[in-house]
């Protein structure tokens, strides 16, 4: 585990669900409403990828039963829960590391953006929460004392905002990865769905894991058919009067950006000059970026110090079987002969079921238009041709998109090998992942599942009390803001300039 539990542990891993034991301290009963009465109100929820959060919106009475707004509910899922994206732009607050106090500051847009949308009179009493991800993980690793500090200045702004805030954290890989799992379920109406004035347990079988590919990381989470022998790798929910036992997995460092740092990292060692040809860009392409974005980065380990001080240029090769023989020294297999074992050590157990890959896994894959469902071989073929057309065709082929350009061919064979050498996606299962952004019109990630658990929005039983009539308002007529941040790499402001170029 990268860090605590986020909710305790449980028998036989960690449970998620919310903290019942006692109200907060000065505020009245304001836990989490799995917590009190199942009783419900009709909430619309903006999920902008920086700032998710929810307030009440108003009711009306129709032939004797009160009802949500119409549009204001997710067909099939909680009744009066209405999901509306938004957008937001800005850097982690890892990318602070070097001046945490403007991490807080950072964060001042997000607050203006919720305090804009939140009712004057319903601010004091609406919750706020932060969460961090990958970004900080590493950066606690590489200097904990930074990470501290980040978070003291995140929760001293948001302390002195109207809202309540109740704490900051950095949430774990496996935490995230459930996260992720709880989302996409939701969405999908695979927990649970409401009809016709009725709560439907879904058929078995229907649950789908999760595939996440982030900056920094990678997480996988799927209900596996037999038991979850590794215990630090399971995570628990008790939903809608259901037990559920997942495997969750986050690998730190085999997030996207981070895997091009690595691979330009072990390319130098490999053969050290001051001009680097590169395998996975295009013939004819050519760049020059500071040697500092590898040496500042934790997940990049060499053997000779490299000096920050010195620019690295890169020319393209335009090789898949090269770039893929330099993409696997990244991974260590050699636990796979051992069985249920995925890559450098981690225990994985067999796949199971349908799966959803999202996040960089759809950006990527949507962009070599790889996301219909074909065989393996074709997407293995595809991405090759991908790889060996010159940049020059390349780049006349996709005008506009320079800034990712050059790096879908690494991106592209390094998801395939994570996939199918790592996770062991063959041939005959290739077909039971859909890469998507979104499921049922929202964007798929971790923070929906984050706002659902710490708000209590899904309960433990099937709240058999909740029907299209009768609404009661909720607890205290609360209002809450999840405020969830996705910090990606340390310093990743500085890190990420050269794929700008």
């Amino acid at each position: 585990m990268e860090g605590a539990d986020l909710h305790g542990p449980a028998r036989g891993g960690h449970s998620l669900r919310p903290h019942c034991a006692r109200p907060h301290p000065g505020r009245g009963d304001q836990r989490p409403a799995a917590c009190r009465d199942q009783v419900r109100d009709c909430v619309r929820c903006w999920l902008l990828p920086y700032i998710p959060f929810c307030v009440p919106v108003a009711r009306e009475q129709r032939e004797g039963h009160w009802c949500c707004q119409p549009g204001l509910s997710l067909p099939g899922r909680s009744p009066g829960l209405d999901l509306v994206l938004g957008t937001f732009s800005g850097p982690g607050i890892s990318s602070y590391a070097s001046d945490p106090a403007r991490a807080g500051e950072s964060l001042r847009g997000c607050l203006e953006e919720a305090l804009a949308l939140v009712p004057a009179a319903r601010q004091g009493e609406t919750p706020v929460f932060l969460g961090a991800t990958a970004g900080m993980r590493l950066l606690r690793q590489k200097n904990n004392s930074q990470a501290r500090d980040i978070l003291t200045a995140v929760s001293q702004v948001l302390g002195q905002s109207p809202l309540d805030f109740w704490g900051a954290k950095v949430l774990t890989g496996q935490d995230e990865g459930a996260f992720s799992w709880i989302t996409v379920n939701y969405l999908l109406g695979r927990l649970i769905q409401y009809s016709s004035g009725q709560w439907i347990q879904p058929a078995e079988g229907t649950l789908v894991g999760a595939l996440d590919m982030g900056g920094a990381s990678t997480q996988i989470c799927f209900m596996p058919r037999g038991p979850i022998l590794d215990q630090s790798s399971q995570a628990t929910f008790h939903l809608y009067g259901t037990n559920y036992s997942v495997y969750t997995h986050s690998h730190l460092c085999f997030g996207r950006d981070q895997v091009l740092l690595r691979l330009l990292g072990g390319l130098l060692q490999s053969s050290p000059s001051a001009l680097l040809r590169h395998p996975c860009y295009h013939s004819g392409y050519r760049t020059t970026l500071p040697m500092a974005t590898l040496s500042e980065s934790p997940c990049v380990h060499t053997v000779t110090p490299l000096d920050p001080t010195q620019n690295l240029s890169v020319e393209g090769m335009g090789n898949p079987g090269a770039c893929v023989m330099a993409i696997r020294k990244l991974f260590n297999f050699s636990c796979q002969d051992q069985g249920d074992c995925a890559f450098n050590g981690a225990y994985q157990p067999p796949l199971q079921g349908q799966f959803y890959a999202f996040s960089n896994f759809y950006y990527t894959f949507h962009f070599l238009n790889l996301t219909s469902r074909q065989p393996l071989s074709t997407v293995n073929a595809s991405v090759w041709d991908f790889c060996q057309r010159p940049w020059r065709l390349v780049e006349a082929s996709y005008p506009g998109q320079e800034r990712w350009l050059p790096y879908y061919c690494a991106s592209g064979l390094y998801m395939l090998t994570l996939l199918r050498d790592g996770y062991g996606f063959q041939e005959e299962t290739w077909p039971s992942i859909e890469f998507q952004k979104q499921a049922s019109g929202t964007d798929i990630g971790w923070t929906l599942g984050y706002m659902l658990n710490l708000t209590g929005m899904i309960p433990a039983e099937v709240p058999a009390e909740w029907r299209a009539q009768n609404y009661k308002v909720w607890a205290a007529g609360v209002a809450f803001v999840v405020l969830t941040l996705v910090a990606i790499l340390g310093a990743a402001a500085v890190h990420l300039l050269w794929l700008q170029d």
